[in-house]
């Protein structure tokens, strides 16, 4: 079968599940993901055919998309930050808005670029790392860098230690819950976190494909507490910080007026609230 006419028919089948967009999405990360084949080359070949075989692993993904399964997680990877990682229901799917977040902190240590070549190295942490999409590419583009990663899923870690090795970057993870955690043991000049910080009455605005399949464990917190991992990662990081040291939080966008506020009543400084690119608060640096 010619992929332009199988084209029609994945099409067909999904439109009364997502729009148009996403399924054009959807149909290139799979064509390149089963054929290494890009939109550009499509173009150039539109007689391409898919054998057989071929055609059964698409109907194969196709069901699972019509069960509203994330794309992600069918075909077992995603790209992060220009990075392959792998992805299952053990860990959540990064998100662009943590790309903006890494980016952040990339800039940042590039603009004290020949103070880090001097250094005998940048000690980073990355609280609750679930792929380890954060922890990996700061290791890859932080120059003279030593990046620590906690979480509390032992199956998680598995995932981000092989998303290290794919990627060619050593990493320290450590099986820890945090909340559980009096002191960090070491000092570190980078703490970062993307904690779980929707709360169950944001539920609503929650896709069902990410509600039914996302580890709640890493999304969800309780309504009347839902600033608990930013308290206890602050804490933790007044303790833990080097002198001048830096602690970046992705957050959630309804919460960026308290969540400063938090920050500043347990003593840090230069508190910056940074919008994503959909114009929400999303992220915070602050210095100790």
């Amino acid at each position: 079968m010619q992929i332009k006419n199988y084209k029609i028919k994945f099409i067909k089948a999904l439109t009364s599940i997502y729009d148009e967009m996403e399924i054009e999405s959807f149909f290139y990360i799979v064509l390149e993901h089963l054929h290494q084949l890009k939109r550009i080359d499509l173009a150039l070949q539109p007689g391409f055919e898919i054998s057989e075989n071929e055609t059964k692993k698409w109907e194969n993904i196709l069901t699972e998309l019509k069960k509203q399964k994330p794309i992600q997680y069918i075909i077992g990877e995603t790209e992060f930050y220009g990075l392959k990682f792998l992805v299952n229901e053990n860990v959540l799917i990064p998100r662009q808005e943590t790309e903006e977040l890494v980016e952040w902190i990339v800039s940042s240590c590039e603009l004290r670029v020949e103070a880090l070549r001097q250094a005998q190295c940048l000690k980073v942490l990355d609280i609750g790392t679930g792929s380890g999409c954060i922890a990996i590419s700061l290791a890859k583009n932080i120059i003279n860098s030593e990046v620590t990663a906690i979480d509390v899923s032992e199956k998680a870690l598995e995932i981000a230690q092989k998303n290290a090795e794919l990627n060619g970057v050593e990493v320290k993870f450590i099986l820890k819950d945090i909340l559980n955690t009096e002191d960090l043991e070491e000092t570190f000049d980078i703490i970062v976190s993307n904690p779980p910080y929707v709360r169950n009455l944001e539920k609503h605005e929650i896709k069902p494909n990410v509600l039914d399949n996302e580890p709640q464990l890493a999304l969800f917190v309780e309504d009347d507490d839902a600033l608990l991992f930013y308290r206890k990662i602050t804490e933790l990081a007044m303790k833990n910080l080097s002198e001048n040291g830096k602690l970046y939080f992705e957050i959630n966008q309804y919460l960026g007026k308290e969540t400063v506020e938090l920050l500043e009543k347990l003593g840090f400084r230069n508190v910056e609230l940074k919008k994503d690119i959909y114009g929400n608060d999303r992220m915070i640096c602050c210095s100790k």
